[in-house]
């Protein structure tokens, strides 16, 4: 009875995660280069911040052990080269099993391994035909030594796997690959696997330059995009290229399979020749994309949940082959500092925020007409420009009510606050107004005038909090204006 009351208590440490990291925020740890720093101190980077997955391309046993009792989520991956031993031979598939995971496992947190990397788009047809063999195998394997479900196996897909993609609704795989998909899909629907797919906002861009492109990629104010089969309007390409691959899956008859981010980045430099690549970019791109994924908003096809997301990558990496962008996706630099700051450094558990400046003329907040893309859209711009948005992240004392309105209001007004004193600041395209209502309530803080509130919900934010408008985690709806007209507007989606 002692020993099973400890494991539990052991079971209940190591599943504790802080409020201040999220589970769904990954990160890609290439080798091409020659001047990483040692895994040890990479380990310890990694433990600042709020990353709590890593995906190797390989097994590299010495980064696999230095990440060991951190309970940073690892994904390993098997090289295309092993595909055809591990396919014919379950013996081979044991022991690569044997090598790469049992000597570092549960020490490690192995939780995923790639079996190959965009095997499909090699145009090997002998390979390809052995990726779902090898997968199989490597499966029958993890059962063998008891780690079937407990360690999921996968493989990783380019988006140029998609045929069509624009708009998301119509998303459906190339025809070419149909057949030797099916039973990849049925595999992952079996063992509960997701499904890895590598969308670029930033290849996107490169091939339609245009400004209002760049806002669309990079989660800034724009008009948005709207899908002509089902009216709902896309304010960003990341949610388009995902929920592409999600009607691509429904189209096979696997819309419970789930979709993992195993790339999304954005170069932080490139050649004089090259479109997109800056360090203003890079940052805002990586930014607004982790203040996206944890608002939990998710995708219109995939509401109130944040995909698992790999973000390429940790550094820069010297050797890489291709343009000179290719080397260039380092959120790090080899001595261990932040290229640029995207709100990755972990925190203490929110409180009552740190105030800035505090205005004299009152609170900022959205106003009452703003539809729920509007509000997305402000909230991803916020919380990506070095604002601390912890406290309407889950566990923070303004994460409840759990809506985009609402957690809209407060990084509106915590903006506003630490700008200077000037009304115009509260504007955020039209969408917002200041109050002079106090919007506080029980213990989450607003900056402003006045300070603390008085522990109601009252004046202005009853129109975001408590209101029937408001979008809750429940689905109920903000407005018709929601979904915008049915003008029918290309996409450009691809890697």
């Amino acid at each position: 009875m002692a020993l099973s009351i400890f494991f539990s208590l052991l079971s209940i440490i190591f599943s504790f995660t802080p409020a201040n990291s999220q589970s769904f925020i990954g990160v890609n740890y290439g080798l091409v280069a020659d001047n990483l720093p040692p895994p040890s101190d990479t380990a310890k980077l990694l433990q600042s911040t709020s990353i709590q997955k890593v995906r190797l391309y390989g097994a590299d046993p010495t980064i696999i052990k230095s990440l060991a009792g951190t309970g940073i989520g690892i994904v390993i991956g098997v090289a295309n080269g092993d595909l055809p031993s591990l396919a014919s031979d379950l013996n081979a598939a044991s022991q690569w099993i044997n090598s790469n995971v049992l000597p570092f496992y549960p020490a490690s947190n192995i939780i995923l391994i790639n079996v190959g990397n965009e095997v499909l788009l090699s145009n090997d047809p002998n390979l390809v035909n052995q990726l779902l063999p090898a997968m199989q195998n490597v499966q029958k394997a993890l059962e063998a030594v008891s780690l079937g479900g407990k360690i999921k196996v996968s493989t990783v897909h380019a988006m140029t796997v998609l045929g069509q993609s624009e708009p998301p609704s119509a998303g459906s795989f190339a025809s070419a690959y149909q057949a030797g998909l099916k039973g990849i899909l049925q595999f992952l629907s079996d063992t509960g696997s997701p499904f890895a797919i590598n969308p670029y906002p930033f290849f996107a861009y490169q091939s339609d330059p245009r400004p209002e492109t760049l806002s669309f990629c990079l989660f800034q104010p724009n008009p948005g995009r709207v899908d002509s089969n089902t009216g709902i309007k896309y304010m960003n390409m990341f949610d388009a290229q995902v929920d592409a691959v999600h009607s691509a899956l429904k189209s096979m008859g696997f819309e419970k399979v789930e979709v993992m981010v195993a790339e999304t980045g954005w170069p932080s430099s490139g050649d004089s020749n090259e479109v997109g690549p800056s360090v203003e970019n890079a940052k805002t791109y990586n930014g607004n994309l982790i203040a996206h994924l944890r608002s939990m908003v998710g995708t219109p096809l995939m509401p109130s949940k944040s995909i698992d997301t790999y973000i390429f990558a940790l550094f820069d990496e010297n050797l890489k082959p291709g343009p000179s962008f290719e080397r260039s996706f380092g959120l790090f630099k080899p001595d261990l500092s932040m290229a640029f700051d995207i709100g990755l450094t972990k925190t203490q558990t929110p409180q009552s925020p740190t105030l800035g400046k505090t205005t004299s003329i009152g609170w900022c907040v959205p106003k009452e007409d703003v539809t729920e893309e509007q509000l997305q859209a402000s909230l991803d711009w916020v919380c990506g420009q070095g604002i601390d948005c912890g406290p309407i992240t889950p566990g923070g004392v303004c994460f409840e009510p759990n809506n985009v309105a609402s957690h809209t209001a407060y990084a509106m007004n915590l903006y506003f606050q630490k700008s200077p004193e000037n009304p115009t600041d509260c504007d955020f395209s039209q969408t917002a107004r200041i109050t002079s209502d106090n919007p506080s309530y029980n213990n989450c803080v607003y900056p402003g005038e006045g300070g603390i509130g008085d522990g109601s919900i009252r004046g202005v934010m009853n129109k975001y909090v408590s209101s029937d408008k408001a979008i809750e985690k429940n689905g109920s709806e903000c407005s018709s204006s929601l979904y915008g007209t049915n003008e029918a507007i290309e996409y450009t989606l691809r890697v």
